[in-house]
């Protein structure tokens, strides 16, 4: 019920910065909970951060806490990755996803996400 339109991504050296934005369609955007995931080339799926329904709560890898921020603004429909301090460990394909609300909430897994953006190309430079 819900399409998810990415953009952001990019080229960028180390050290360097990108924000991420994440649209979603239909008038139920709140009902869902967000996540950001990445895929590095020949690599599963990876979590990367979370934001739950009215942004009470988020969720970091560790390889990611402190480096990135994830946001959301209901009224606009949009989900936001914020990166800083960029590694070329990073570049990967980066994709949102949205799980609707039931109540229970295992963020981290991919399997928990029905809707999925096209993903958009991070690479980091030395």
């Amino acid at each position: 019920q819900v399409q998810l339109v990415e953009s952001g991504g990019g080229l960028v050296q180390a050290g360097g910065s990108l924000r991420h934005s994440c649209a979603a369609s239909g008038r139920t955007f709140s009902r869902y909970h967000m996540g950001w995931f990445s895929q590095a080339q020949g690599n599963e799926r990876e979590f990367v951060a979370a934001i739950t329904l009215r942004g009470s709560s988020t969720y970091y890898a560790d390889s990611v806490k402190d480096r990135f921020t994830i946001s959301r603004d209901n009224a606009k429909n949009t989900v936001y990755l914020q990166t800083n301090i960029l590694k070329p460990e990073d570049t990967a394909v980066y994709y949102c996803a949205a799980k609707y609300y039931t109540g229970s909430y295992y963020y981290a897994s991919p399997n928990e996400y029905a809707y999925w953006g096209q993903g958009t190309q991070v690479t980091v430079s030395s």
